[in-house]
C-alpha cells in the first residue's frame, strides 16, 4: 500500500504517475487542504504536519509514505527518515541534475515556493549538481492558490505565470525545472509561455520509478487488485471534484480533521468508501 500525501491538489501529478508506473498497487491520498499552501509556512511547521500525517497513513497500512510535495520535501524527509527509521520514504527534489545535464546554454531556471528554497536540500543540489550552471531560483506567488480554485487557463492565472517567468526568460533559461508538484496542472500554459527553444521538466515520472524500485526491493512486486483511497483535511466534496478535473477519477473522498497534532476521521464518517478506478 502507498501513501501519498500533500498540502492539496499538487500531489495528483506525482499520484497519477504512481499508478501508471504500479497500476496493481493500492493508494492512499491525503491532502492536507486544512493548511494549504506549505510553502508560506515555516520549515517546523510543516515537519509537524508531515509527521502528524505519516502516522496517520502508517496506521491505515501504507508501507511506503511518499512525500508529493516539494516543501514537505524540504522541511521533513529527513527528519521522517530517522524518526520512522523502518519505514521507507520517497521524496520530492527541484530536477536539478537532469536539467543541469540537458541545457546547452549554461542558465536553468527553478520555479518552486519560498520554503522549499530555503531548505537545506535544494542547497545540497546545487552543491552536487551545479558547479559550473547558472541556477535561477524565482518564487511564484499565488500559483499554488489557482490550481487549488481550479483556474488553470484564466486571464488572472496567466498574468501570475508570466510574472514569474518572465524573469527566468530574460536571463536565457533553457531549462525550467518544475520544484512545486502543482505546477504541472499549469504545463500547457507554461508551454505557451515559453515556446519551444525551453524544456520543461517535471520530477513526477522519476518518483514514481523511485516508488517502484523501493516497493521491489523491499516487499517483492505487485499487491493486486488496486484500489485508491482519498482524505482530505479540508472540503471532501470540493476536493472529489479537483480528482475528477485534474485526473480524471471519480471517487468519494472521506474528510479527516486535525485534533492536536493528531489527524482523526470525522466522528459522522462511517460510511465504507467507495474505491475510485484507475485514470
Amino acid at each position: 500500500m502507498i501513501g501519498v500525501f500533500d498540502s492539496g491538489v499538487g500531489g495528483l501529478s506525482v499520484w497519477r504517475e504512481i499508478v501508471r508506473e504500479l497500476p496493481d498497487v493500492p493508494t492512499l491520498y491525503l491532502a492536507d487542504q486544512a493548511h494549504v499552501p506549505y510553502g508560506l509556512r515555516p520549515l517546523e511547521e510543516v515537519r509537524q504536519f508531515a509527521e502528524g500525517i505519516t502516522r496517520f497513513l502508517l496506521a491505515q497500512d501504507a508501507t511506503v509514505v511518499v512525500l508529493a510535495c516539494n516543501t514537505a520535501s524540504a522541511a521533513a524527509l529527513h527528519y521522517l527518515r530517522a524518526v520512522f527509521s523502518q519505514v521507507p520514504f520517497v521524496g520530492m527534489e527541484p530536477a536539478v541534475k537532469p536539467a543541469v545535464q540537458r541545457t546547452r546554454n549554461g542558465r536553468v531556471g527553478v520555479i518552486a515556493t519560498p520554503a522549499t528554497f530555503q531548505g537545506e536540500l535544494f542547497a545540497s543540489l546545487l552543491e552536487r549538481f551545479a558547479r559550473d550552471v547558472h541556477v535561477i531560483p524565482q518564487v511564484c506567488p499565488g500559483l499554488v492558490e489557482a490550481v487549488e480554485a481550479g483556474a488553470l487557463d484564466t486571464p488572472e492565472t496567466e498574468t501570475l505565470l508570466r510574472a514569474c517567468l518572465e524573469p527566468l526568460l530574460t536571463a536565457g533559461i533553457d531549462e525550467l525545472v518544475l520544484g512545486c508538484t502543482h505546477y504541472p496542472f499549469l504545463r500547457p500554459l507554461m508551454e505557451r509561455i515559453v515556446g519551444p527553444k525551453v524544456e520543461i521538466i517535471d520530477p513526477a515520472p522519476a518518483v514514481a520509478q523511485q516508488v517502484r524500485r523501493v516497493l521491489e526491493n523491499k516487499y517483492g512486486a505487485g499487491e493486486s487488485p488496486a484500489p485508491h483511497t482519498f482524505y482530505t483535511t479540508g472540503d471532501p466534496t470540493q476536493f472529489a471534484g479537483a480528482i475528477e478535473r485534474l485526473v480524471r477519477v471519480r471517487s468519494e473522498v472521506r474528510p479527516l480533521r486535525w485534533d492536536g497534532d493528531e489527524i482523526k476521521a470525522l466522528p459522522d464518517e462511517t460510511d465504507p468508501l467507495r474505491r475510485a478506478s484507475p485514470p
